[in-house]
Formats: C-alpha cells, structure tokens, sequence
C-alpha cells in the first residue's frame, strides 16, 4: 500500500518516517507534502490507498484537502493529526470517515495501530466494492444477453434489469451495439478494470453501458443514452478502446448501427456481427464501422480461382519471383474485402502451405513442417495480413534454404531432415543420427563438423532452441510443456540450455515477444 504524509512541520514528517517499521504495516511507498494543497497534488499523482493528515495546515487545512479528495479518491482512508482537541474537526473526522483521529505530541505505536486498521478498512472496502462490481457485471451480462436474441425482449424484464443498474432505457433511447474480439481474453480482474474505465468514460458523456462475452473471445457492448451520440463522441470512444485494448494484444472492433427503442437493439447487435465476420480481412487493431468498410469491396459472396498449380510448379522450379507475385495477387484480392468467406480462405492458404511442405520434402530440405502444425500456424494468425506475412515468408525461407541445399553434401541434407523430423525425441542421440545415414559415429560427427564447422550436438542444440523460440511466441503453451516439445525431459535443464544460448530465461523470452 502506498501512505501519504501531510504536514506542515518537517519534524513531525521526518519523525514519522524514522520511528515506524512501516513495512511491517504493509505499507511499500510513502509521500510527503508540506500543507494541503500539496498534499491534493501528491494524492493526485500517487493515489495513496492511506492519507495521515494534519488538521491545521496554512494555504489549505486538512480538512478541506480531504473533502476535495473524496470525489478522487473515495477509497482512500483518512486519518487525523492534530494538536488542538477542537470539536469541529473531530466531527469533521468523523463526517469524513476517518479511521482514527490522533492527538499531537504523537505517539508512534498509536500511529502504527491506526495505520495497522486504516489498511484492514481499505482491503475491507475493495472487497465490497469488488463484489458489488461482479453482482453489476452480472446483472448487466444477463442482460446484454438478452439483447443478443433475436426475440423481441420482455420489457418487464429489461425494466427488472436496468433498474438494479440504475441505467434508464427508455423507448426514445438510442442504443449502439459494438463487439470487441480479442486474440487472447483477458482475465477477469482485467475485464474488471476495463469495466469501471469505461463505464466512468461514458458517465461523463451521459451514457450507459452493459457487456458481456461470448466463447471466451468476444465481448459484446451495448450503450444507452437519450440523444444519438454525435461522430465526435463516437471518435473519443473509438480512441479511448485503441489506448485501453493495446495493452493486450491483438483485437478488432465492429460497431454496429445507432438503433432507437429495446425493440430494435438485436438490430444493432446483427449489423455489428455481420461487420465482425469481415474484421480477419482488416489489419488488427482495426475498428470497422459502415463508413470504414463501404469503399472496399462487395458485401456479398464472391467466388476466385487462384492458380494453385502454378504457385506448386513456382515452387518446383525454383522461380522465386513468379511465386511471390502469385502471392502478391492473393493479397490485392483479399486484403480489407468484404465478399468473401474467412474459412474458404484458410482453406486456400491451408494447401498453398502443405505444397510448401511436399515441395521441401521432395527436396530433402530440414524444416518440413506437419499437417497439425500447418493448421496451428493458421490459427495462430489473428487476421489476413498476418496470416499472408506468415506465408510470403515461409515461401522466402524456403527459396533461400533451397538455394543452400543444392550446395550442400546430400548425406548433410539427410542428416538435417532426420534432425528436423525428431528433434522432439529426448533420446536422440548422435548413434540414432549415424545410423540413420549408416555411417559410423565417430565419422559422421567428423564429417558434420567439417561440412558445417558445427559439431552435431550444437546443430541439435540450436535446433531445439530455435523451435522453443516460436512455441515461447504463442501463450498457449505452457514453458513445461514447450521443454518437452523441443526434445528436454528436464524443464530446469531445458530453462538453463535455454538461458546460456539466448542470454534470458525463458519466461523472459516470452514477456518480450508474447504475440
């Protein structure tokens, strides 16, 4: 908990913050200010769950720096010092719900058991406030619900709803729907934080808000207010969504259309999923709205034929630069359209990635990756433009490592591929890999290290680490099971193989490069 000090007498503060194990108290920061305007400010920037106070103070006395906090700061727990027993301030300690009001000279073991009950009141405090927080959001969710039906909605019902929300839905009001999808869902106490910052955004806009989410991935919005929100209330919105949501990730945006009257709320929430289907064709981090979306493409279904066999004869040829422009004209086709069918696409990307792979396979090229991870790559990619650039440069990789391989020595290639396709075995060993190529072991690792300038141990090494590197990327995967899946039983020996190789850990590799 963090603690601020406001008084007007550099002894008492000093005093105060040598003589206490504070710590011991629970408290990690503590603040200092000089008379109460100060003090207004530092509470401002530090927000101090804990606030010692003296009464008299010049420019600003305590007890007027307090009431001023309690719009601000309505959570935080006061507590008094002062040396004059005036009965006007007791009962303004009182009205002000100070835990404690303690008389100067002070005494340090009394201070601490104010501040030891000021600390109890406050976690007492946010635990009330949380579960009166969840019991909203779950009326709200019910609710939200409700108006994703595509039945007309009981209004006794409704009425039941908003008035244990203290939201006022009228049929005059006007209501937008809006759907935020997420690549990873955020937990709940982060649901909890975005709730209250939005919910306090629109208060001073004089709008309500209800949400609730739907598979773990969408959260569905609805906002209430008497008169239709003007464009630029709505750009304030759309910027406050950017700022809070780029804190976690990949996310799209769809609104749907401004609606009057319950009746006609699913209206809303239809136009914003149908605008949604279309948000993996937009780049992430986009918010689609009619006018975002109207200048590219047709709404409806469209059919196209791409060339696949002659993307796999590109491939087969070596013609890098045929390959690439068939590529570059699936991008022209699919990129912010609106007519056409998200899984048709995957489905398309799906076997240009699986000629990928035969074609490497066919050309004893390491690396050739399976059906499972073909489909786990491509339902990592949150949108198009990710999904594309995952493709355009597996497709470069593989024009590059063909070049390599046709300079190195087939037995070399071998050994690559045999690595490529067990380096997740804990066994592998250089026996298995000789064997394999029937070679002897002591030539074998002769001849590798001769043909590469690494020894056997360190390609496979290095291997490994580089597959823990793409699996560290996707959260999915927990750090054991990734040690496992490059080939370690050991999950400490697999964290130290790792560290000595990259210079961090890998729980630090993936805070650094979490998709």
């Amino acid at each position: 908990m963090k603690l601020l000090i406001v008084d007007d007498e550099e002894l008492t503060r000093t005093g105060l913050m040598t003589s206490i194990n504070w710590a011991s108290l629970g408290i990690e920061e503590i603040f200092q200010a000089d008379d109460g305007l100060n003090g207004l400010e530092q509470a401002r920037i530090h927000k101090p769950e804990i606030i010692l106070c003296d009464v008299r103070m010049p420019r600003m006395d305590g007890i007027t720096m307090l009431e001023r906090l309690e719009k601000i700061l309505p959570d935080s727990v006061p507590i008094f010092m002062s040396g004059y027993s005036d009965k006007e301030y007791l009962k303004a300690a009182i009205r002000l719900k100070a835990v404690n009001y303690i008389e100067k000279p002070l005494n340090p073991s009394e201070v601490s058991e104010a501040v030891r009950e000021a600390g109890n009141l406050y976690i007492q405090k946010l635990h009330s406030k949380r579960g009166e927080t969840l019991r909203s959001m779950e009326t709200a969710s019910q609710l939200a619900l409700l108006l994703t039906l595509p039945a007309v909605p009981d209004h006794e019902t409704v009425r039941t709803f908003s008035q244990e929300l203290g939201i006022s839905i009228r049929n005059t009001s006007c209501i937008l729907s809006f759907i935020i999808k997420m690549h990873v869902f955020p937990e709940l106490p982060v649901l909890e934080e975005f709730h209250r910052e939005l919910s306090d955004f629109l208060e001073k806009r004089k709008i309500s808000f209800i949400h609730t989410d739907k598979k773990h991935q969408n959260l569905i919005c609805f906002l209430f207010s008497e008169r239709k929100p003007s464009s630029h209330t709505l750009q304030e919105l759309q910027d406050f969504l950017a700022c809070r949501l780029s804190y976690h990730g990949k996310y799209s945006i769809a609104f749907g259309d401004i609606v009057t009257g319950i009746s006609k709320a699913y209206q809303s929430y239809a136009s914003a999923v149908i605008l949604l289907q279309n948000s993996f064709f937009f780049p992430e981090n986009f918010v689609l709205t009619q006018d975002s979306v109207k200048n590219h493409g047709e709404s409806s279904s469209c059919s196209f034929d791409f060339p696949e066999q002659e993307f796999k004869e590109a491939l087969e040829n070596r013609d890098q630069e045929t390959a690439l422009k068939l590529l570059d004209q699936l991008k022209n086709t699919f990129f912010k359209s609106t007519g056409y069918f998200q899984n048709s696409v995957k489905d398309l990307y799906y076997k240009l990635f699986l000629s990928l792979e035969n074609t490497r396979k066919r050309s004893i090229i390491p690396g050739s990756p399976d059906d499972e991870s073909i489909a786990d790559t491509i339902h990592q990619c949150f949108t198009f433009p990710e999904l594309h650039k995952t493709l355009v440069t597996q497709t470069t990789v593989f024009f590059e490592e063909a070049t390599e391989n046709t300079q190195e020595h087939p037995t070399i290639h071998l050994i690559k591929n045999y690595i490529s396709q067990n380096y997740m075995d804990d066994t592998l060993s250089v026996k298995d890999i000789s064997e394999h190529v029937f070679l002897s072991t002591s030539y074998v690792c002769t001849f590798f290290k001769n043909e590469t300038g690494q020894t056997l141990n360190q390609y496979l090494t290095e291997y490994r680490m580089e597959k823990a590197k793409q699996l560290l990327k996707d959260a999915r995967y927990r750090i054991a099971d990734i040690s496992s899946r490059v080939g370690y039983s050991d999950g400490n020996y697999f964290g130290k193989s790792f560290k000595k190789r990259c210079g961090i850990s890998p729980s630090e590799y993936r805070e650094q490069n979490l998709q």
